[in-house]
């Protein structure tokens, strides 16, 4: 069952869209990137698949994409929306996981431990700027202080997969997907493979939140 709730978040507008399971035992919030929505393919892959294994999926917009703005604010504005969202993602009762696919997943780390996420999923993790190694936003990830999950493109600009640092999480490779999990065509490998790759890792992970 698919419904749309519209929350105000400073003044502003947010939306979710929830896709409910009917024997829901957990709550995974899916935020968007900062250069697209929730019509990525591995968030719609995502909460078409999960919702059939007991979790119900929220995928949140934040105002600025209600909005019709082009550009997202500064990360503290960003994290500011998803704390105001936050008490509308967890009114179930059940416990919830911050996700969230690039500048989603970092704001799901920045804010997994005040606001009590039960593990966070990290999409496409931007570990650096493209061909800016240096600036490493490792901190971040290493921070989340909850159950974490990585799915990263094999050859993402963003961070491919052997960056990345040693940490408490885990990291599933999606091979040769870049940033957007697109895979060449070169590389023989169907889009429906690259997401079944994505949805049989986030399925297995969210299990053991739930053992």
């Amino acid at each position: 069952m698919e419904r749309r709730e519209i929350v105000a978040v400073g003044g502003q507008e947010a939306r979710i869209t929830w896709l409910v399971a009917g024997d829901a035992r957990l709550v995974l919030a899916l935020g968007h990137g900062a250069g697209g929505g929730i019509e990525a393919r591995d968030l719609q892959a995502i909460a078409a698949a999960l919702p059939g294994d007991g979790v119900t999926v929220a995928l949140v917009e934040q105002p600025w994409r209600v909005a019709g703005k082009k550009l997202a604010p500064a990360p503290k504005t960003l994290d500011a929306g998803w704390r105001d969202l936050w008490p509308a993602l967890a009114k179930k009762g059940l416990p919830v996981v911050a996700g969230g696919r690039s500048a989603g997943a970092r704001v799901a780390c920045r804010t997994a431990v005040e606001l009590g996420a039960a593990g966070v999923l990290a999409l496409s993790f931007p570990l650096h700027p493209p061909g800016r190694p240096e600036k490493s936003r490792a901190d971040e990830l290493l921070g989340a202080g909850v159950p974490t999950l990585v799915v990263q493109g094999g050859a993402d600009p963003f961070g491919k997969p052997e960056e990345f640092p040693e940490g408490a999480y885990e990291l599933v490779e999606v091979p040769y997907g870049d940033h957007g999990f697109a895979v060449p065509k070169r590389a023989g490998i169907e889009e429906a493979e690259t997401l079944r790759t994505i949805t049989d890792a986030v399925t297995q992970w969210t299990r053991t939140l739930r053992e």
